[in-house]
């Protein structure tokens, strides 16, 4: 094992780890700021419960997101140094938008809306929220775009020994980018309404006995959290449509980019096996090709083309196509930095299969989970249906503890299959992993800061869960009518 091996387990476990907070940030802002909406329409207390509820988790996981967050952009320069300086004048310039003008927009109005309850007018407080959730998303547009580029590298050339920026437009308009924003903005609705969902689901349960008993607290909160299972429900099958349909023109815009990625996924090894979609293979030892016992007839021509049974291009021949020609599109085509960088290329030995099996499987894992994580939310509408509560059994409480991950770890698995099917590229068609690393980083620097990261983030996890999961018990809060100080110089209250 060398340093590269390391540096790359080290960004893998800080990004999953980090992203496991990201679906959950970008979600519940928006629809906290719904939540407060309907209270600020209808005046309805348990609207505002829910607000505070629902606020004071997603400020416990915005936390924790920007202290692992940080750590990613640290590593750029730590472990991958020669990645840095080659793609600075194109990668930094997402990067810093994203820091000086999208997190300082949502940190700014976060904090108005913690402190402002009684300083601010409503209709000025909920713009806050508002404000911060939009912050959220524009986050997203400056990441995804800067990810974007790295898997289709437009608006660049090759000049002084490094990509420079010739077109920031471009990148910003970039096909894999206007396909993965919609994908990965409805994923993070979908995780964020089953996390709704889920919790009020349990809750819900919980309270059947009081309901049962003529408790009129349990009777009113029962109301409540069946209100909020029925929204988290429905904003998770909405979502998910979008999901589907976002990601099916997703994959077709993958393939025109990078067709190994696709040809990776489906373990399709020879253009002329056909176009079938395997739900379950078996690939021989020496990995050059896989016998695919279960299949779905000219579905993987569809995912790829749009077209059922069209030919796709399969991993034996995009690697003879790439010895002969190098790297080329779905269409044969070159972005300007993959074309002037050609030569520079052709003088390494970069061998452009990716890790199949990781490909495959985290392809089906993600769609899976995903359907698996409509089927709740279709439970809990069937079980909320005329007013009903739903038994607190032991299967109901440990589908709704089970139901929010699900999403979440679809988010996961897709951007594992995002990131590892594009191996061995660190720039599609430019930068390989290997060339990317710091070269003057040993395996004990690395390995030590891997294990120091490890520990910090395992402490972090403790404190979220811990935090997470005391709030989440208790419930709705007591809230009192918000009435704004008049005193200017009375001092800011937390709100939580």
């Amino acid at each position: 094992m060398d340093a590269q091996v390391i540096a790359r387990w080290q960004f893998g476990i800080t990004t999953v780890y980090h992203f496991f907070f990201v679906p959950i940030t970008i979600g519940l802002s928006m629809l906290v700021a719904v939540l407060q909406t309907v209270w600020y329409k209808t005046g309805n207390d348990r609207y505002l419960q829910l607000t505070k509820f629902y606020g004071k988790l997603f400020l416990i996981n915005f936390a924790l997101g920007v202290v692992t967050g940080i750590v990613q952009e640290f590593q750029f320069g730590m472990n991958w140094s020669e990645y840095s300086r080659f793609v600075g004048d194109v990668f930094g310039a997402p990067l810093a938008l994203e820091a000086l003008l999208a997190f300082f927009l949502e940190s700014t109005f976060l904090g108005l809306w913690i402190f402002g309850w009684d300083k601010l007018p409503k209709k000025l407080h909920l713009l806050a929220i508002y404000m911060a959730a939009i912050g959220t998303l524009l986050s997203a547009v400056f990441i995804l775009a800067a990810n974007s580029w790295m898997q289709n590298p437009v608006g660049a050339t090759f000049r002084n020994g490094r990509a420079e920026l010739t077109d920031f437009g471009a990148v910003l308009t970039n096909p894999v980018f206007l396909a993965t924003f919609p994908h990965q903005i409805a994923a993070c609705y979908m995780t964020a309404g089953a996390l709704i969902a889920a919790i009020a689901g349990w809750h819900l349960a919980k309270n059947k006995r009081g309901v049962q008993a003529g408790d009129e607290v349990a009777i009113k909160d029962a109301g409540t959290w069946r209100w909020a299972a029925k929204f988290g429900a429905w904003v998770t099958l909405i979502a998910s449509l979008f999901v589907v349909v976002s990601g099916d023109f997703q994959s077709k815009v993958m393939v025109e980019a990078q067709p190994m990625k696709m040809a990776a996924a489906e373990a399709h090894y020879n253009t002329s096996d056909g176009s079938n979609f395997s739900v379950l293979s078996i690939g021989n030892p020496s990995g050059t090709e896989a016998k695919h016992i279960i299949e779905v007839p000219g579905l993987l021509g569809f995912l790829a083309t749009g077209k059922w049974n069209a030919p796709v291009a399969g991993i034996n021949d995009i690697q003879k196509q790439y010895a002969a020609e190098g790297f080329k599109r779905a269409d044969g085509s070159q972005t300007e930095l993959q074309r002037t960088y050609a030569p520079e290329l052709k003088k390494q030995e970069v061998k452009i299969t990716p890790n199949i099996p990781v490909a495959y499987w985290t392809f089906r894992l993600m769609m899976g989970l995903g359907f698996l994580g409509i089927a709740g939310a279709l439970l809990i509408l069937w079980a909320t249906r005329k007013d009903k509560i739903p038994a607190p059994s032991r299967s109901w409480q440990l589908t709704m503890g089970v139901l929010p991950f699900l999403p979440l770890l679809a988010n996961s698995f897709g951007w594992i299959f995002t990131e590892m099917g594009r191996q061995p590229w660190l720039v599609a068609g430019v930068m390989s992993t290997l060339s990317g690393v710091s070269p003057g980083n040993s395996v004990g620097d690395v390995l030590f800061s891997t294990i120091l990261y490890t520990v910090v983030y395992g402490l972090l996890a403790v404190i979220e869960v811990g935090l997470f999961f005391h709030f989440m018990r208790k419930g709705l809060p007591e809230v009192a009518p918000v009435e704004i100080q008049q005193d200017e110089d009375a001092p800011l209250s937390f709100a939580y």
